[in-house]
Order: C-alpha cells, then sequence, then structure tokens
C-alpha cells in the first residue's frame, strides 16, 4: 500500500525507510552480471566490492564473505562475473546494498580463473622453476618451428632468420594452433622434433589471438609434454594482454615471433661488427703492449750498467787488483823474512857443521873400516887411517903412538 502523506501530516522517516526496505527486499535473491572494478579486502569476515554494469554507467555496491570470495578463485578488477545478491537497506544510514552470497567468474573471467588455477597447480609441480630453464645455443644446427600452416608467424620466424643469419637451418612442422585438435597436433609436432639429435631449439609460435584462440596454449597436457622435452623451447605466442601457460613453462618466452627469430640466431652482420672491434682491440692492445714493452727496454738499455757492462765490474777489478797488490807485498815480504831466517839458521848450522870445522885446519881421522878415531888407543903402529879434511881425504899410515898424560 502506497503512504499517504500532507505537508501537514507527514510521514515519520522511519516509516518510509521501512517502507522502502520491505520494497527493496521484496524483490529477493537475483543472479545479475557485471565487472567488478574495485575489490577492497579487509581483516574480518565481511568484505566490500563494486560492482559496474558491462554497458551502461550504472554500479552498485556488493558486500560478501571472505569464503564466498576465496571460492570464487584469483579474481581481479575488470573481471567479469556472475553474482547471486540479495537488495537491502539499512536502517539506520538509508543506504542501498548488495549482499552477495555467490560469486562465479563469467565468460572471459570463468575462463582466466580456470587457468589461473591450472597455473597454480603446475607451479607447484614446479613446471615454472627458473632453474630448470635451459639456455639455448649460440648457433644451433637446426632450428624447429612449430606454427599454423602459411601462417604469419611463419613467415616473421622464417624471414627474421634468414635475415639475420642466412646459413641457418629450419625444420617446420604445421599444426593447428586453435580448436579443439590444435593440442593433439602441437604436442605430436613438439615430440617429433624433440626426438631429431640434431634440433637445438623449438619455436612454438603464433600471431596472437583472443582468449578463446590461445586456449591450447594453457592446455595442461600441451605444458607437460613442454616441460618433458630435452630440447629447449621457445614460447613465441604474441599476446602481451595474457600470459599462456606454454609461456610460464617453456625455457625463453619471446613477445612475438620475430622477436623469437631475434632469440634463437645472432644477427651475422652484428656479430661481424664484433668481431672486427674485438680484432682492433686485441690490436691496440698488443701494439700498446709492444710499445710499453719497448720503452721499458730502453730505459733499462740506457741504464750505466747495460750502456756499459764492465762499468759494473771495474770497482770490483779495482779492488781485486789492490788486493792482489796487497798480496803480493805480502808474500814478498814473508819471503824476505823466510829467506833472511833461512839465511840465519844456515849460518847456525854452517857454524856448528863439522865441514866449518875443517875449514879452520881440523881433520877427521877414520880407519880402514871408516870408524871414527877419537883416541889414540884405538890404533896402533902401522895401521891405515884416513884423514878428513875440509877440500879431501888423506890417507896415512901411523908411525908412532904418544899417548899424552
Amino acid at each position: 500500500m502506497p503512504l499517504t502523506s500532507s505537508p501537514e501530516q507527514p510521514q515519520p522517516l522511519r516509516a518510509v525507510v521501512n517502507a522502502t526496505k520491505s520494497w527493496v527486499e521484496r524483490l529477493g535473491e537475483v543472479w545479475v552480471e557485471g565487472q567488478l572494478i574495485e575489490i577492497k579486502r579487509r581483516q574480518g569476515p565481511t568484505q566490500f566490492l563494486t560492482m559496474r554494469d558491462t554497458l551502461a554507467e550504472v554500479s552498485v555496491r556488493i558486500s560478501t564473505s571472505s569464503a564466498v570470495l576465496d571460492a570464487a578463485g584469483p579474481l581481479t578488477e575488470g573481471t567479469i562475473v556472475a553474482a547471486l545478491v540479495r537488495p537491502t537497506l539499512w536502517t539506520t544510514s538509508g543506504s542501498l546494498t548488495f549482499q552477495c552470497s555467490e560469486l562465479r567468474p563469467s565468460g572471459e573471467g570463468r575462463l582466466l580463473a580456470a587457468i589461473e588455477q591450472r597455473k597454480r597447480m603446475l607451479q607447484a609441480e614446479g613446471l615454472f622453476d627458473p632453474s630448470r630453464k635451459r639456455r639455448l645455443a649460440f648457433l644451433p644446427r637446426r632450428i624447429g618451428l612449430v606454427t599454423g600452416a602459411q601462417s604469419a608467424a611463419e613467415r616473421d620466424v622464417l624471414e627474421n632468420v634468414a635475415r639475420r643469419w642466412p646459413a641457418a637451418v629450419v625444420d617446420v612442422r604445421h599444426a593447428l594452433v586453435q580448436g579443439p585438435q590444435a593440442v593433439e597436433q602441437l604436442i605430436e609436432a613438439i615430440r617429433f622434433l624433440d626426438a631429431r639429435p640434431e634440433v637445438d631449439v623449438i619455436i612454438v609460435a603464433r600471431g596472437g589471438g583472443s582468449l578463446e584462440d590461445l586456449l591450447p596454449f594453457s592446455d595442461e597436457a600441451l605444458a607437460r609434454a613442454v616441460f618433458a622435452c630435452r630440447t629447449p623451447v621457445v614460447s613465441a605466442i604474441g599476446h602481451e594482454s595474457d600470459t599462456p601457460i606454454l609461456d610460464l613453462v617453456a625455457d625463453v618466452r619471446a613477445s612475438t615471433p620475430t622477436d623469437a627469430a631475434k632469440r634463437v640466431v645472432p644477427d651475422a652482420v652484428a656479430e661481424a661488427d664484433l668481431v672486427r672491434t674485438a680484432l682492433g682491440r686485441v690490436r691496440t692492445a698488443i701494439v700498446g703492449r709492444v710499445e710499453l714493452d719497448e720503452r721499458r727496454l730502453a730505459e733499462l738499455r740506457s741504464r750505466p750498467v747495460l750502456r756499459d757492462p764492465s762499468a759494473f765490474l771495474a770497482g770490483h777489478d779495482e779492488r781485486l787488483q789492490t788486493a792482489r797488490d796487497r798480496l803480493t807485498r805480502a808474500i814478498e815480504t814473508r819471503l824476505r823474512e823466510e829467506r833472511l831466517g833461512l839465511g840465519h839458521t844456515i849460518d847456525r848450522v854452517r857454524a856448528l857443521s863439522p865441514l866449518a870445522t875443517l875449514q879452520r885446519g881440523y881433520a877427521i881421522l877414520a880407519d880402514a873400516e871408516g870408524r871414527s878415531v877419537e883416541r889414540v888407543g884405538a890404533t896402533e903402529p902401522g895401521a891405515r887411517l884416513i884423514a878428513r879434511l875440509a877440500d879431501g881425504r888423506l890417507g896415512l899410515t901411523v908411525d908412532d903412538i904418544e899417548v899424552q898424560e
């Protein structure tokens, strides 16, 4: 029943608010679709969201519990959701709010939530671990390319690889890159290339697309197949707004197929410039080192000891000559002293020698057998004696013996 009122008989505010509350809550629970433009998480059981209509400038405030918000999966601002809400009016403030008892991602939001949940599961298993990422070969022997037949991605990769390194060899395997059969064909092509030992890198390329078109590149089976590869894999999906799971599990993520070609092969022109620059630096370093050594050698040669090596020996030669002179003088002095001493000794020996006695006129007598005759009793008349004089011997015969008393 509508309320009756007039300036003279106005209705109490509480009556109007209670009536409005009754009319609003009569709507009951209803599923609504909108875009989350604000998510306010706070401590406590009640959380607040702001939802806006996807077409019109209409937005409402929604309250919900932490359990409902967590059950909806990872939600971000901008996600389109379907919410089961009951409108209510707070009588104390007169504010209208919607209480949400269930929340589900809708459209792309639902797909993104499913992909996000899959990402968390694979991350927990270690498929995204940076430590297992393998480095690409500087110059691969053969490049494997998995892409759509006659696609722009294939053309971009082949043209840029040929431009950067003309001698590169690319083994192309075509596969569907969207649709129900895409995952199976992508896995088959990747496994085929991974089984070839001469393939050093595999590029999986597609030139972007909508979220639905890129769903095969977030498939769990494809992620596990890439993780099991022995060959490094480069993901070149070319989708910047979202990150497919393939980008996370691949060894290298390229922003576009062109970027993948730049990452896989070096630029021949740039490498040639680097070689020329390196050679120039090596030549400069060698010339500088030689010049430095030449200067050091010149400095060494300019030193007196090397300019005149004998000058270093001059002082030693002078000291040696001095020592030699001193030694010669010492030897001569010692020889004179020894000669003088020897002369004195000879004189003493000569003074004591029997020869000196003989020279003074004495003689030494000996019998025929050579025995000295010191007394007259040692001989007899008629005996033959020998007299030794200073200048010879005399043969004597004893005629007479006279003994002195």
